[in-house]
């Protein structure tokens, strides 16, 4: 496989909605010129495998459905390293979902039936119409490429049993802990000038507003003042009810660490320095988490079945990739921060449980590195 698209696995794949919703909306507006469908396919073989092949326009169907529900990507579809990743990807879905029970096929196509509805009611039906004339392609193509993933996850899910789940709770906690945390960033960027800030100077300015707040003034108005997180000063300061493991790791152990309502001292981010202040938390507890968190989990410990294959299995299973080479392709990663002041490194990164969220980090100041994915897969949603 292609380690280095380990992260793109992880956004293709397990529950879609998550991200799909934004994805779309970004997409919003951009137009690619449609294809002419086929009727009958003749196209060339560009992949075998183990009881099957890949055709040419099956491929294109899958790179069109990729840039439709990922647009993010499509920059990324010319590179032939890419391309083959993709085809692998396609491989293994189709070879997986044809092994998979009757039963798993038919809660997939119920799973992907529920998030297409969602996923298709976040976005304005012109909106909608336009995306899908701009691929050429139909609700069905959707739906199709949605229950084939959602088939695979579901079949893996059948062999998770609770103490799994357990298991894999103990090791995410963070990921159902929430906090509410009232924070003051100053910027190691000066945002009036885009000068680079000393440390030293970013230091003294906060300790400057650590007084104030230790003096008595109330945080949210000193946050509206002076902090230089344009995701949160407006609210003053304030992230209500997040889960602490969307943020950066200093200010991640913060929030889980810190009494509440008492003035931190200045915390050092990769951003700048934070005055913090948490003023509720709630930890998380394996008996108080609801199904669908426990169903998220699941998916997870299932994407790592499909990881484990990828992995170990699916070199042995393809027989030939025979796609064309595209001239001129660059390297490329899907790898990159949004450096805002709230958030890590970033990756679109899906749910695991089929509800509708964002992993996309857009806050300044706070939000963290998304953990590795599970799987290498084609698909979603923290």
């Amino acid at each position: 496989m292609l380690p280095k698209y380990k992260k793109v696995g992880k956004v293709l794949s397990v529950s879609m909605v998550a991200v799909l919703s934004l994805s779309l909306l970004a997409a919003c507006g951009k137009k690619e010129e449609a294809k002419t469908p086929e009727t009958t396919d003749t196209s060339a073989v560009v992949a075998t495998y183990d009881g099957g092949t890949i055709t040419a326009n099956e491929f294109d169907m899958e790179q069109r459905v990729m840039k439709f529900l990922y647009p993010e990507y499509a920059q990324m579809m010319d590179m032939d390293d890419f391309k083959e990743y993709l085809v692998k990807q396609e491989v293994a879905y189709e070879y997986l979902s044809g092994k998979a029970t009757e039963e798993a096929k038919t809660a997939g196509a119920k799973a992907a039936t529920e998030q297409f509805d969602k996923m298709k009611a976040s976005v304005q039906a012109d909106q909608w119409t336009e995306m899908l004339k701009a691929q050429n392609l139909t609700d069905d193509n959707i739906k199709d490429y949605m229950t084939r993933i959602m088939t695979v996850i579901k079949d893996k899910e059948t062999g998770v049993t609770d103490d799994a789940i357990k298991a894999e709770f103990e090791k995410n906690k963070d990921q159902f802990t929430t906090a509410s945390v009232r924070h003051v960033l100053i910027n190691f960027t000066d945002p009036k000038t885009q000068k680079e800030r000393k440390k030293e100077d970013a230091l003294k300015i906060a300790k400057e507003v650590k007084a104030k707040l230790d003096g008595g003034a109330d945080f949210a108005e000193i946050a509206k003042k002076y902090s230089e997180d344009p995701g949160s000063a407006e609210k003053g300061g304030l992230y209500e009810n997040t889960p602490v493991s969307t943020w950066v790791d200093a200010f991640k152990e913060a929030a889980k660490t810190l009494p509440l309502n008492k003035i931190s001292d200045p915390v050092e981010t990769e951003y700048g320095y934070h005055i913090m202040k948490v003023e509720a938390r709630t930890e998380a507890d394996f008996t108080k988490l609801t199904a669908e968190q426990k169903e998220s989990l699941k998916s997870q410990l299932a994407a790592a079945e499909i990881d484990t294959f990828m992995q170990n299995e699916l070199d042995k299973i393809v027989k030939e990739v025979k796609l064309p080479k595209t001239e001129k392709a660059e390297e490329g990663t899907t790898e990159g921060t949004t450096g805002t002041g709230t958030e890590g490194e970033k990756t679109t990164e899906p749910k695991t449980d089929g509800s509708t969220g964002t992993d996309t980090k857009t806050d300044q100041g706070t939000t963290g590195t998304d953990k590795d994915a599970t799987t290498d897969e084609g698909t979603s949603s923290k």
